[in-house]
Formats: structure tokens, sequence, C-alpha cells
């Protein structure tokens, strides 16, 4: 009698199991505190963009399967005592990489393709020790496998694949609750190097207790797999590996989906990768989880509702769509990982099993962040990965059912399913491409997807030319030539940022920077004489703001436009004394937190004159940024008034809130500032730094 039942589930009696279970799961926590941990340190140099996140998740699918591979080949290839040997060897020399500081030398200065920088910088700040990390769970469960109970019976530990993914999703569950909002960054990296540390000698300890193993690995193998079992074929690999892609590419599809459509804020990519997780534990903890009549069902009511929401049928830029592209997800994954769980093999090709699942969620990963961006003009990437993994999961139920007594059912069942999907992709397509086929400009880079398009108006004098992130309105502009020259949007006269413009260039010529381009709708408050200097790091902003809209156009005399992250470019300048400075680099609701903390703000007071205006957009729907403003004005002795506008729809005017800073007490006693507001700062805030930022306290949602 096996030591392991149909679940999985390993007996107690067997040797070193409370052993293997501790290591894999340290391993596993680890894993996943450095994930957001090493992203939220580097995000500052490559200007808060969402898809820094996805880069980072390419690394770590990679080095995951970097792990794999090394696991795989040194329990296949390497006698036992020199796997013991090879791997405590490499535990100890990845100690020199702590503690896990990014190098300053890898901070961008521009021209540098952002995902091969940021690749080059994660490999040398986390590369050895991320994957040794990601070798721990094949790599103990092969040892383990090896190993014999009392009754002299090999063991299968796949539960303890469950037990990694709940160690993961608890590390990843911790970090925005527990870690973030208590431990500034430098505290969070010494203490992760020091848990580091700890783990590599509880791995030491668990590899020297197999270090008596069989033989040779080979030898070991070759009689286990010719006495208990027969290779699996190509086309169970092929599955194996689509069934993990599949889910890999929809995950990282979905969070970019949720960032560009809704906002980027870490909720969107915590939710997403959590429940992917969850499929994980669900999955290969014990298969009475996965009741297949349930999940097709479910499944095919999944992709169905994705299809459909991206057909236009409901508003993707609202926080509301995320339960919906959530739950699809989660079950999709549930469906691609249950049939994965349920198509393990022998414990003897456990290493290469894993192998090919992290294969797969690196191909996954690949395609939606380096070859999407590179082969599409636009965010096509959920449109197509969904139909997809229909079909992935379509393909693993025909094989599955092809011997089953309702065969015929089943056949019918799939057809109707085939027949489902051809239509409402065929219909999304059709809609996708009179979207595209309509826009004026369609881009994407590693700093978004952007569209450019007319909105059809009942009246030529209120058509409006408008630029889209995902569904995310960038700006507007009037295209009647009387109006070209009028601000719209955030940007209206009304606004905080239109007021303090135009009362101030009253007196004098301004000097104004601004941080964060769009379409250049703060260029129109440009008058002759004035100065006005944009920054902003997205080239095909500046191509666009230049060509398709007309604000830098109109402006008297040519201003300039400093490509890059503004904070950088800051800082390597000479002091611009700046009458006013904007910081409007906030895409959609996303924070660029490395413009927002101590340090940024004793930039900004750097380049302003001692009388300079300091105009900050905080109009967000999920995120509270009116008090981190307000704490560092107090801290730098200087005033900090709210000032909001209604909407006006039809005018194209929206609902804004600007914080205006200065150290002018007259200002606001003027009457164009009279519905400026106080801001209440609690007693107990903390003013935001490089080193410490706590989203979580100043979210408007909660989980």
């Amino acid at each position: 009698m096996s030591a392991c039942d149909e679940t999985g589930e390993i007996a107690r009696g067997t040797p070193g199991w409370l052993l293997a279970a501790l290591t894999i799961f340290c391993g596993a926590f680890f894993l996943f505190q450095v994930e957001p941990l090493i992203a939220k340190a580097i995000l500052p140099w490559f200007g808060g963009s969402a898809q820094v996140w996805t880069t980072c998740l390419l690394f770590f699918q990679a080095a995951l399967l970097a792990g794999y591979l090394y696991a795989h080949l040194l329990s296949e290839r390497v006698r036992p005592q020199w796997q013991i040997r090879i791997h405590v060897g490499l535990l100890l020399i990845s100690l020199a990489f702590l503690p896990i500081f990014p190098a300053a030398r890898f901070k961008p200065v521009g021209g540098e393709d952002p995902l091969l920088l940021i690749l080059g910088l994660l490999t040398a700040t986390i590369g050895l020790p991320f994957m040794l990390l990601s070798a721990t769970n094949p790599l103990i469960q092969s040892w383990l496998a090896r190993a014999h109970n009392e009754r002299g019976v090999p063991i299968a530990p796949y539960w303890l694949f469950a037990l990694s993914n709940l160690a993961s999703m608890m590390a990843l569950l911790a970090y925005p609750v527990l870690v973030e909002p208590n431990l500034t960054l430098r505290t969070q990296t010494w203490s992760w190097s020091i848990g580091y540390a700890v783990f590599a000698v509880l791995c030491a300890t668990a590899a020297w207790r197999y270090r008596s193993l069989g033989t040779t690995a080979a030898a070991e193998a070759q009689t286990e797999g010719a006495s208990h079992s027969t290779p699996p074929a190509w086309a169970d690999r092929a599955l194996w590996f689509a069934l993990a892609a599949a889910p890999s590419a929809l995950l990282l599809a979905v969070t970019n989906f949720l960032l560009q459509n809704v906002a980027a804020i870490p909720l969107f990519w915590i939710v997403p990768l959590t429940l992917y997780l969850l499929s994980f534990i669900f999955a290969f903890g014990s298969l009475r989880w996965y009741w297949r009549t349930l999940w097709y069902g479910c499944v095919a009511v999944a992709i169905a509702a994705m299809l459909l929401a991206m057909s236009g049928f409901i508003s993707l830029n609202d926080f509301r769509v995320l339960p919906l592209f959530a739950l699809a997800l989660f079950v999709c994954c549930m469906v691609c990982h249950g049939e994965l769980s349920s198509l393990r093999p022998s414990a003897r090709y456990l290493t290469s099993y894993y192998l090919t699942i992290a294969a797969g969620g690196a191909a996954g990963g690949l395609f939606v962040a380096v070859l999407a961006p590179l082969l599409f003009n636009a965010n096509y990437d959920l449109q197509i990965i969904v139909p997809v993994t229909a079909v992935v999961v379509l393909v693993a139920i025909g094989g599955r059912e092809r011997h089953s007594p309702r065969r015929v059912l089943r056949e019918a069942f799939i057809n109707l399913a085939v027949i489902g999907l051809c239509g409402a992709t065929t219909y999304m397509a059709v809609i996708n491409y009179r979207q595209g086929a309509g826009a004026l400009y369609l881009g994407r880079n590693f700093y978004g997807s952007l569209r450019v398009t007319d909105l059809p108006l009942a009246t030529p004098e209120m058509q409006r030319r408008q630029l889209l992130n995902g569904t995310i309105d960038h700006g507007e502009q009037f295209t009647f030539p009387a109006k070209q020259k009028e601000p719209l949007t955030y940007y209206s006269r009304a606004s905080g940022v239109g007021l303090v413009l135009d009362e101030l260039g009253k007196q004098n010529p301004l000097s104004v920077g601004v941080i964060g381009l769009g379409t250049g709708t703060i260029g129109t408050y440009c008058r002759p004489g004035d100065a006005y200097r944009f920054y902003d790091i997205n080239p095909m902003v500046k191509s666009i703001a230049l060509n398709e809209f007309y604000y830098m156009r109109a402006c008297p005399r040519e201003t300039t436009i400093v490509l890059g992250d503004a904070r950088l470019s800051l800082e390597s300048e000479i002091p611009q004394h700046f009458d006013v400075l904007a910081i409007d680099a906030f895409i959609s609701d996303a924070i660029p937190i490395h413009l927002l903390t101590r340090e940024a703000f004793a930039l900004y007071w750097r380049h302003l004159k001692p009388d300079g205006v300091l105009a900050v957009h905080v109009s967000n729907r999920y995120v509270d940024l009116e008090p981190i403003v307000a704490k560092a004005a107090a801290e730098s002795g200087k005033i900090a008034r709210l000032i909001e506008n209604d909407s006006d729809v039809a005018e194209g005017i929206s609902r804004a809130s600007w914080v205006l800073v200065t150290s002018r007490k007259d200002l606001f006693d003027r009457p164009a500032f009279r519905k400026a507001t106080m801001i209440d700062v609690p007693l107990n805030f903390r003013a935001w730094t490089d080193d410490y930022s706590n989203l979580w306290k100043v979210l408007r949602i909660r989980l």
C-alpha cells in the first residue's frame, strides 16, 4: 500500500515530512515576499508605470523556470551526495547577494530599453537567491519522493505544491496589509535578507537530512521507472505546457486590462495573483475540490462573460468590473490547474512535470510582457488569450472524455461550445476592429496603449478629439477652430491649475514646469513671454501632443519637452526657478509614489521660486491624496489648500481636485481662490518618504 492516497497526502510516518514541509513553506513565503518588495524598490526609477509590475512578473516566471530546470537537472543527472554538496554550495554563494538593495548604477539616464534594464537589474540583484528559492519545492519533493517510509514504499508528495502556493498567497497578502504599512523599505530589505539567510540554513539542514539517498539518481530513476511507470507521452507534456501557459497569460492579461482600464493601484495586481495562487492550492491540495460537472459549466459562463464585457456591453472604466474579471480568472485558472493536477505523473517524473509547468507559465508571461507590445499597436492581449484559453480547456475536456460512456453527449456539448466560442470571438473581433479603424492614432509601448479618436457629437462646434489609454480619458480638445484653445477635462479655467496660472499670469511672464504632458492642455495657458517646460517619460505621448492636438502649437513661443522620468530629470538639472510647478503624472488613478515623497517635495521646492506655487493634481476615485500633499507642505512650513470644481459634460469639463502649495500667505485671500478649503490631516498621519509609503492607509476601498 502506498504512503500517499489518491489525494496525494503523505502518511505522518514518512521520514522528514515536517522538515520538508517547513522548508518548502519558508521558501515559497520568502519567494513571494521579495516580489512586491523589489518591485516597490525599483518602481520610482521607471516612472511608476504599471508595466514595471508586468515586467517584474515576467522575470519572476523566467527565474522560476530556471529554478525548476536546475532542480530537474540536479535530481536527474547528479549523484545524490553531489546534489547536496552543489545545492548547499550555491546557498552559501547566494548569501553574497545580501542585502538585496538595487545598485544605483541601474538607474535609467534616458534612452535605455526599460524592459531590458529592469530584467538586468533584477538578475543582478536577486537572480541567484530567487532561483534557489524557486528550486526548493521541486527539489525537496524529489528528495522526499526517493525516501521510504517504514514499509519501504516510495511517496508522491504533490500536496506540498499546494502548501507552497498557500505560503505564497499568505506572503502576497501580508505585504500590503502588514509589511508595507509598518516597515520602511530599508527595514523590509534587511528583514528579508536576514530571513533568507535563516532559510538557507534550514534548506541546508533539509538537504543534509536526505544525504544518504540511493546510489545514483540515474540508477534509482531507471529502477523505479522500470518497475512502476512508463514515461509520459509527448502529447501529455504538450497538454501540461498548454494548461500552464493559458492561465499564466490570462493572469497577466487580466491584470494589465484592469490596470489600464480601471486604475493602476496595488489592489488590481494583488487580487488576480492571489486568485491564481488559490486555484493552485485547491487543485493540488485535493482533487475533491475539482468537481468537473460544476467547473465545466462555470468556465463556459466565465469565458462568455469576459467576451461579452470586452464587446462593449458594460462600461469597463469602473471598479465594479473587478469582481467580474477576477471571478472569471479564478474559474479559468481552476479548470486549467484542475486538469493539470489530474494529469500529474508518478514521482519518477516529478521534476520534469514541474519544469514543464514552469516553462508554460514563462511562455504565457513572455507573450503578454514582451511579444504582445511588439506585435500589436493596441492592447489586444486579453481578447486573444480568452478564446485561446477556451480552446485549451476544450482540448483537455475532449481528451479526457473520449472514452466516457456518455461520449456522444459530451461531444455534443463540446461542439456547441466551439460554435458559441467562434460566434462570440468573431463578434468581439468585429467590435474591436471597428474601434481601431475609427482611431486617428493607435500606438503601444512599454508605458501603455494609446488611442486618439474624434468624438461624434451633435454639432460641429462641440466636437472634440480625445486621447485614451485603454478606456481612460487622458485629455480632450475641441476640433472647432474657434474653440481649440479652450482647456478641457481636468485643466479647465475653473480648475486649481487654471486659476493659479490665470491669476499669476496677470502680473508678469511666468516660468512654468509641468510634470506629465498628456495632450499638452496646460500649454494653452502660455502667453507671450512665458516659458513652459514639460516632463514626460513616454516618447509616444510627445509625438501625440505635438502632432494630433493643437494646444502645444498654439503657444506663442516654443515650449521645452524633457523626456525621461521627471524626478530623475529634475535631480540632474540646475534650479529652474519656476513660478508654478504642476504635478500631473498620474495615469488615471495610478499613484507614482516617488513623486509624492518628502524627498520629491524637497526637489520641487529647489526648482520653485521662494514665492512659487506647487499645483498637485489629486483627483482620484480610490486613493485619498490630499493628506499626503498637505503633510509635506506642513513639514516645509508652507500653506496647502484644496480647490475643486464641478463637471460640465456638455462642455467637456471634468470634476477636478487640485492642491495648491505655496509660502505666499496672501495668495488665497484673492477672490479667485475663495473656494479654496483647508485639508484635514489625521494626527497620526505619517509623511511618505522614499523609504516609507502606505497606500493601504489612504485607500478609499478595502478588500
